[in-house]
């Protein structure tokens, strides 16, 4: 699927040509308008869906380039992602937010891209080392915004992510990319909210020292096994 289509719309197996902006759930049950809608879909409504899909396909798509940093392969997880969601639509629990189960799905089908493309594991950070560490130097400096604003450096971002290691790169791309919450990513990452903000700061640290050194600096060290990941 070309990135330029899922820009548009998605067209997977359900989708019919309805207006999802016509669908208004009422807040009947005290369930939420998000609530409101999986139950619709589970309904086989198809506006109910399209709607849903509407709601997160932005962000997620964002934050699938991001880890990935080819349209195509952003658009096919994403889609994928969408696939999963319809046929999982009877088991969620729809007094739960979708987002945090979407961006776990679209994370580790991205995983899943990365290490077909890679020869050597994934590390992983030691949760629990992040979430007990003592002294880790603040990092408030936000990214410069000339970067993260800038259509014309949107490039040299992507390409820095992408030089992260997977775990520093899902968690900037969650963050900047995706629009959560701390609190999200730790539901999303399976830790807790500290260990999500440590692992942040320290991903931003070598963000900066990359986007500052520019294009020929050099490569940011890569994880050989899991838990052998570089400290900012």
């Amino acid at each position: 699927m070309s990135a330029a289509i899922f820009a548009q719309t998605i067209s997977p197996p359900w989708y019919q040509p309805v207006n999802a902006r016509a669908y208004e759930p009422t807040n009947a049950g005290g369930l939420s308008a998000e609530g409101q809608l999986i139950l619709a879909a589970r309904r086989h409504d198809p506006a109910a869906f399209e709607a849903l899909v509407r709601r997160h396909q932005g962000p997620l798509y964002n934050f699938c380039l991001r880890m990935l940093g080819q349209a195509d392969d952003a658009a096919d997880v994403a889609q994928e992602t969408f696939v999963q969601l319809y046929s999982h639509l009877g088991r969620l629990d729809e007094r739960e937010p979708l987002a945090p189960w979407l961006f776990r799905v679209a994370r580790n089908r991205c995983i899943d891209v990365i290490r077909r493309r890679r020869t050597v594991p994934l590390g992983l950070p030691d949760d629990a080392g992040e979430s007990t560490f003592i002294g880790e130097p603040a990092d408030d400096d936000p990214l410069p915004e000339v970067v993260v604003e800038r259509a014309d450096l949107q490039r040299a971002l992507s390409d820095a992510i992408a030089q992260l290691p997977p775990a520093y790169a899902e968690v900037v791309a969650l963050r900047y990319a995706g629009d959560r919450s701390f609190a999200e990513i730790a539901m999303i990452l399976d830790c807790d909210e500290g260990a999500a903000r440590v692992r942040f700061h320290r991903a931003k640290a070598l963000l900066r020292r990359h986007l500052r050194a520019g294009s020929d600096g050099p490569d940011f060290p890569r994880a050989q096994s899991v838990g052998d990941v570089p400290h900012a």
